[in-house]
């Protein structure tokens, strides 16, 4: 008997792959958790029936998400990722020796616990010194944070369910205040291609821009996330995400990265057409 991890992107869409075997299933206070492995994509990682990560193309999420600020920033020294119990976004981080230390707020501490044992790709970075965990909603957490980090990285999952509360305007401008006076935020985006992802794209996008004097959106190309296009959003109080960049230094720190360059850095914020009238329709008029 063949088995088959099937995710609906819509109604009328399904996205499947074929698994070799179910390496650990359970059930948080929060949401379902399920780890697979499979021939094409390795081990994967699914929440409530949601793809989060395979082996096979986390690193093109976790680099965009990561190095697209760090390159604009590469001097940020303390940073909060919301979200992100995978751990992949941390392990990018931890590669610049100018990090001094991460907060990790993720509100399900089994989903740290599974990925630490299942998936040591990502996970296997979140036991350095530079990383405290903190167990608890990252909305209620950045209502407190005042003039504390360079940067802010809201690595959530999709706005519904335990991630809904980090797509807020309250939640924007908490990140806001918690930044310092040059600092920058970045947020996964969701798709702009089917409809429920697209609105769920313009919400966020116009309240971000309701924040931030800066906001700009990036984009990737994921395989395993719903239509392959994928958004990112970028949000700064004073540096624009391209202009603002020093292409040399960045270069020079000598990453190894697999999908991330700088040519490609400028070039993922030229939006398709119909992107750009999507974030056009929602932001405030000039």
């Amino acid at each position: 008997m063949e088995l088959w991890f099937t995710e609906h992107h819509t109604p009328n869409v399904r996205f499947s792959i074929k698994v070799d075997r179910q390496l650990y299933s359970g059930r948080s206070e929060f949401q379902r958790i399920d780890i697979f492995d499979s021939k094409e994509f390795g081990r994967f990682l699914t929440l409530d029936g949601y793809m989060m990560l395979t082996e096979m193309d986390e690193f093109i999420y976790h680099e965009m998400i990561t190095h697209v600020p760090m390159c604009v920033n590469p001097d940020a020294h303390d940073i909060l990722v919301i979200g992100g119990g995978d751990g992949g976004t941390v392990r990018e981080l931890l590669r610049y020796p100018t990090v001094r230390h991460i907060d990790l707020v993720e509100i399900d501490e089994l989903v740290v616990e599974v990925c630490k044992k299942y998936l040591p790709q990502t996970a296997g970075c979140l036991g350095d010194p530079r990383v405290t965990i903190h167990y608890e909603d990252g909305l209620k957490y950045v209502r407190h944070a005042e003039d504390a980090y360079d940067l802010i990285i809201v690595d959530s999952t999709d706005p519904f369910g335990p991630g809904e509360g980090l797509f807020t305007k309250e939640f924007y401008g908490n990140c806001y205040k918690a930044l310092r006076e040059d600092g920058i935020m970045v947020n996964q985006h969701e798709s702009p291609f089917y409809q429920q992802d697209a609105y769920a794209m313009q919400r966020a996008h116009k309240r971000i821009v309701d924040s931030f004097p800066i906001s700009r959106v990036y984009q990737a190309h994921i395989p395993t996330y719903p239509s392959g296009h994928w958004l990112f959003g970028f949000a700064a109080k004073k540096r624009h995400p391209v202009k603002d960049v020093n292409w040399v230094r960045w270069n020079a720190i000598g990453l190894k990265t697999r999908y991330y360059n700088t040519q490609l850095h400028a070039g993922a914020f030229a939006l398709p057409n119909y992107v750009e009238k999507m974030l056009r329709d929602v932001e405030p008029e000039s």
